[in-house]
């Protein structure tokens, strides 16, 4: 399986030029961690992620500290900008390791783990298209065993339940990801209603080569909107 098997397309994202708490609330609103920054022709210039965004909690705590603690503990100019910038150009991570659609799933793994990084945007000649989070690599995995041969109509299948879902259900499918593995369909994300998960479930078990689904749809919190 390879990184366009398990991403996350359609990927929320923001501009350079987008504000701390735009950012913030689009992170709560989606139940997503981190967002890539990327400009008006979809080419990434960093992520924004919680982490990022906790830097300005910190700061807020370190002018409680004693001014002797403050001594050793002084940042640089650079720290400044990410601490106190408004927008998302100022406290993102710029130039973030990105990996190509083809890329295999032992070899994502493996830049996840030398990087220390949770995901990894996906880029298919220099724009954006999707993104690879640690989930998305453990539900790849948990699919298809390490040694078999994906099967060659397994993105096709893929391709015509989302296609479906997005068209005919009334379901955000950019909240769903899934995983298809020789005919064997699971589901994950969120939706607002059981019956938004039905009717993805539906979409799936009706569309051409599929051999079973497994429905692991969760719910979105209470009065969070999915725009």
């Amino acid at each position: 399986m390879q990184a366009a098997d398990v991403m996350t397309p359609n990927v929320i994202t923001v501009g350079p030029d987008s504000e701390v708490l735009e950012i913030a609330t689009l992170l709560l609103e989606h139940g997503i961690s981190a967002v890539p920054v990327v400009d008006a022709e979809n080419r990434v210039l960093g992520i924004v992620s919680e982490g990022d965004l906790m830097r300005r909690v910190d700061n807020e705590d370190e002018h409680h500290k004693s001014w002797w603690l403050r001594i050793f503990s002084a940042n640089s100019a650079s720290d400044y900008v990410k601490s106190h910038g408004r927008r998302a150009r100022d406290i993102m991570t710029a130039n973030p390791i990105c990996i190509d659609e083809h890329e295999p799933l032992y070899r994502i793994a493996k830049t996840l783990e030398k990087h220390r990084i949770k995901r990894v945007p996906v880029v298919r000649d220099g724009k954006l298209v999707g993104i690879v989070s640690r989930a998305n690599l453990l539900r790849g995995f948990s699919a298809t065993a390490p040694d078999t041969a994906p099967n060659v109509d397994d993105r096709e299948i893929r391709d015509a339940i989302r296609h479906e879902i997005d068209e005919n259900t009334g379901v955000m499918v950019e909240h769903i990801n899934i995983i298809v593995a020789d005919g064997k369909v699971e589901l994950w994300g969120l939706v607002e209603s059981k019956e938004e998960k039905l009717a993805a479930q539906v979409a799936a078990e009706n569309t051409a080569g599929v051999k079973s689904v497994e429905n692991h749809l969760g719910f979105l919190p209470r009065g969070v909107s999915s725009f």
